[in-house]
């Protein structure tokens, strides 16, 4: 699979050797992490942009962020690099357009951890990737991954419109969740994920588990649950054994493990389910992913629930995890999706 890339230049090669002024498109964390590559990779930005909308005369590290006319003024032509991630339909269209005026380009650093993605990182990693690549079980999930590894690569953009899909598509063919599920749901914020799987379930279950780490979104939960049959909330995060590790407590989806922060108990999913037989496992928890599919490997082993695992949180995930997978229980059948977002995140790991 990995010789598609060849003779491809990485994104951070391509920004280097453009010719042309390198505009940041956004603030904040994503933005402090590509310039942090560009200091390693010797790539000199030119400027800071932001939607009309949030341009107040702000500044970021050293630069005025300015409007796309005022930097088409300043500089006729550039490069964009994205640096920011967004779901919301009228959002990823206006980078369309913005993409229809200047070449966009989405530098790869990831959305946790420090290892970026480039020319190296295939090297070293060349036979875990091609090895996934073997296990996924359709046309379709080949091409997701082909698409995403070169997108992660290259920052090209239109490689994601290729390959998106609803989740109406992986839920109806792939999952196909009955009214009889016993749901774990890991990472549940507010409740979101458990509306989503009555959704899809008819709105009947036979028990709901979830765990969710972040004292604010678990009291969310709790209002939200509180009408609700057979369910049992823990603020808990997963993991792969019961232990205390330093969460960031961000609001909102963001809480995850940091080396600063709030000391927050963690626990393997087999040790709260008991035994019981799960049947559907969701997963959304923000970088510790491979970590709580090693703590739920009785349950795979035993029971093969469904699994609804995001793929994207470190780059290694797309293939550590399907491989892992298969590890733990190799009847396993693994499916790729990319679901609407620009860069490639909301890719996951549907397996039955």
């Amino acid at each position: 699979m990995l010789e598609l890339l060849e003779n491809t230049q990485s994104v951070w090669e391509r920004l280097k050797t453009c010719g042309k002024p390198v505009v940041l498109y956004g603030m904040g964390d994503g933005a402090d992490k590509v310039l942090a590559a560009f200091e390693k990779y010797g790539i000199e930005a030119s400027g800071v942009m932001a939607s009309d909308d949030f341009v107040r005369g702000q500044s970021f590290h050293g630069f005025r962020v300015k409007k796309l006319s005022e930097l088409e003024q300043e500089f006729g032509d550039f490069v964009i690099a994205l640096c920011f991630a967004s779901q919301l339909p009228d959002v990823m269209a206006h980078i369309k357009e913005v993409a229809q005026k200047h070449r966009t380009l989405v530098p790869s650093v990831p959305v946790f951890g420090d290892i970026l993605f480039d020319r190296g990182f295939i090297e070293k990693y060349r036979e875990g990737i091609e090895a996934a690549y073997d296990t996924l079980e359709d046309d379709l999930s080949r091409r997701v991954y082909e698409n995403v590894i070169k997108f992660y690569l290259t920052g090209e953009i239109g490689l994601l419109d290729e390959i998106t899909t609803d989740k109406d598509e992986a839920f109806g063919n792939i999952l196909r969740l009955g009214n009889n599920e016993l749901y774990v749901d890991l990472g549940a914020y507010n409740g979101d994920t458990i509306d989503e799987f009555l959704s899809y379930s008819g709105g009947s279950y036979r028990k709901i588990v979830a765990l969710e780490p972040n004292g604010k979104n678990f009291k969310k939960l709790s209002d939200h649950c509180m009408e609700m049959k057979n369910t049992e909330l823990w603020q808990l995060g997963a993991y792969s054994h019961n232990t205390i590790i330093t969460f960031n407590n961000k609001a909102g989806r963001n809480s995850a493990i940091s080396d600063e922060g709030v000391q927050t108990q963690v626990a393997a999913v087999d040790t709260i389910l008991c035994g019981a037989a799960a049947t559907y496992i969701k997963a959304d928890v923000e970088g510790a992913d491979f970590e709580t599919l090693i703590g739920a490997k009785n349950t795979l082993k035993n029971f093969k629930p469904k699994l609804n695992f995001s793929a994207y949180h470190r780059f290694e995930d797309i293939f550590r995890l399907p491989l892992l997978i298969k590890k733990l229980n190799p009847d396993y059948k693994i499916y790729l999706r990319h679901h609407p977002y620009i860069p490639a995140w909301d890719t996951n790991l549907y397996c039955v």
